[in-house]
């Protein structure tokens, strides 16, 4: 009951932060069309919706008896995570954390990912060229799709739980509540890569080809982006290892997202 009240929290905020940045950001004339836009660019981008909707609900299921199988597939990367940065989410902790920090971070990583992720849809069903859209619907399945199977073959523990004495779990201590919600969409050992920072930064790069039509969101992402990929860290959920790999594959997404293979003749 309290993990469906948090939920139920997290989706009014985002509705609500949502609604106040389309008029900002898209304009009043594009808000008047968006019934009809969204009928056009529901067809425009069907089969790359119907396909981002499948992988969504593959990864639901794969995320109940995942970890299982990663023990059984997978190769556990923690130890070489750990060696390549060792200490340095502790460092970043000790050096940053502030209540104040932590209380901005804990509110980027969980109401402003969400909307980072929500805002975009809205923002490119409103546009003439459905390009911008499709190519947002493609990125975020490539995420998706590539994270399942990265979280399948590689075991991670993030730094909170290989190193409890040198990194506070800051977001659970400060706020357990958040705790149920990031339990239901996730395990704890699916930290590498960061899909957090791989969304964000996919969501960003969107932004900057959009950036002639919707300059202040792409100014907006990008400060969000950067904000939700370091608060991963400073939150001691993601190593930095991850934040990197992340920050590859969102770009990564991008790239695949404008291959002339998801663009109609």
């Amino acid at each position: 009951m309290i993990a469906v009240n948090v939920i139920a929290r997290v989706m009014l905020v985002v509705f609500a932060a949502v609604a106040v940045a389309t008029p900002v950001f898209v304009g009043w004339e594009r808000v008047r069309r968006l019934p009809r836009s969204v009928v056009r660019r529901g067809r425009a981008v069907g089969p790359q919706l119907v396909a981002l909707v499948v992988l969504l609900l593959v990864n639901s299921v794969v995320r109940d008896f995942g970890p299982e199988l990663s023990w059984i597939l997978g190769w556990n990367v923690t130890g070489a995570i750990h060696a390549i940065e060792g200490t340095f989410v502790a460092q970043l902790q000790s050096t940053l954390a502030t209540p104040a920090l932590t209380l901005y971070f804990s509110l980027v990583y969980v109401y402003g990912y969400a909307f980072l992720l929500v805002f975009p849809l809205i923002a490119y069903v409103s546009l003439d060229d459905p390009g911008p859209l499709r190519r947002t619907v493609v990125a975020y399945g490539v995420n998706y799709g590539v994270g399942v199977v990265c979280y399948l073959l590689f075991l991670a523990y993030g730094p909170r739980n290989l190193m409890p004495e040198l990194v506070d779990s800051l977001l659970y201590v400060n706020y357990p509540q958040y705790q149920l919600l990031t339990t239901e969409v996730n395990s704890n050992t699916n930290v590498f890569p960061s899909l957090h920072t791989s969304l964000s930064v996919t969501v960003c790069l969107l932004a900057a080809r959009t950036r002639d039509v919707y300059r202040a969101w792409w100014y907006v992402a990008t400060a969000l982006a950067g904000s939700v990929a370091v608060s991963t860290m400073y939150l001691g959920i993601h190593w930095g290892v991850d934040v990197v790999a992340g920050t590859a594959l969102g770009a990564l997404s991008v790239h695949l997202a404008g291959h002339p293979v998801f663009e109609p003749e």
